[in-house]
């Protein structure tokens, strides 16, 4: 096929379906005409993508149909197999694809997180360098745990959840630049592990284990999630595969805005669990295992819907006629 003789010869149809699909008001004849000139075009593209696969022309002609299609069928309703779509869908499959990202962040936290408390708590030097003694032990005897019961749990629950969810925003917003979400992780795990190196240096451990892991299990794995999902981003930039650049970036972004979506959720939950459950008199043992539950039931749902759905052909991405027809790539 001549891509320019094509071009040249079905433009002004193109143009035209262009002039009606932006036009405020339409008779019934030109509305009539705006359905014969899309199902025309759509023909076109589709013959371009299988015998002439330009990029150009497939991105103009791609952007045209869905213009058009919009002034057809009007905007897009949000509908209740949308909601099912997306939580039985779209998110676990996006989850289900960053779970090696999530898993090996998390595991680079704990190790630098444990090397910190480590170096604190065995190292004279670097506890002084926290704090005078009495300022260790006033926080180490009641500071730390009066933290998770100085405001009303609905309060703290609300304070935590917006830290932690402008946290992973960040991770996600800049994840692009592969610098930030390191930073963030050596950050936290740093300031996590050196609070602990002070609780067991002054024989606390236990109360600083039994605070931290009831939410911590789930929150922070959020942070991973979060973490992984923006280095996932970065990734895609330097190495994209079989995939141009471009559509790279562009595909892994709606991803990553579907998970960004689902840890708000994720971390309102662990925000519930730190105002209402840490704080609370029940057993440690009881505690913890209501945090673990709630980890164990976000695997189960990343892994085994996520899994399921990613080899349906899901990949947590918009569908293709919301997010544009693309060129087959080998690979």
């Amino acid at each position: 096929m001549d891509i320019d003789a094509f071009a040249a010869v079905h433009r002004p149809e193109w143009e035209r379906l262009r002039a009606l699909s932006t036009r405020s008001r339409l008779a019934g004849a030109e509305a009539d005409e705006l359905v014969a000139l899309y199902q025309t075009a759509a023909g076109h593209l589709s013959a371009l993508r299988t015998s002439a696969p330009d990029p150009l022309l497939v991105s103009e002609l791609s952007g045209l149909l869905a213009t058009a299609r919009g002034r057809i069928a009007g905007a897009h309703e949000a509908r209740l197999s949308d909601v099912a779509r997306f939580f039985l869908l779209s998110l676990p499959a996006a989850f289900y694809r960053v779970r090696w990202w999530t898993v090996w962040v998390g595991l680079a936290f704990v190790a630098v997180g444990a090397v910190s408390g480590w170096w604190v708590a065995t190292n004279p030097a670097a506890l002084a360098s926290m704090g005078s003694p009495a300022e260790l032990e006033q926080y180490a005897e009641e500071a730390f745990a009066a933290y998770y019961s100085n405001y009303p749990a609905g309060d703290f629950a609300g304070q935590v959840w917006t830290n932690n969810a402008w946290i992973a925003a960040q991770c996600i917003a800049l994840g692009i630049t592969g610098f930030f979400p390191a930073y963030v992780l050596v950050a936290n795990a740093v300031g996590v592990g050196s609070a602990g190196g002070v609780m067991a240096a002054h024989g606390h451990l236990d109360v600083f284990f039994g605070l931290i892991l009831p939410h911590g299990l789930m929150e922070l794995t959020a942070i991973f999630i979060a973490a992984g999902a923006g280095l996932k981003l970065f990734w895609a930039w330097v190495a994209p595969g079989p995939r141009t650049r471009s559509r790279a970036l562009a595909e892994e972004g709606r991803s990553l805005f579907v998970v960004a979506m689902g840890l708000v959720l994720v971390l309102a939950v662990s925000g519930i669990v730190e105002g209402f459950v840490t704080p609370s008199g029940l057993p440690g043992w009881l505690k913890i295992a209501i945090g673990a539950l709630v980890l164990a039931a976000y695997w189960a749902y990343a892994l085994v819907l996520g899994g399921r759905a990613v080899r349906a052909g899901e990949t947590g991405d918009l569908e293709e006629d919301l997010a544009g027809h693309t060129l087959a790539q080998a690979g």
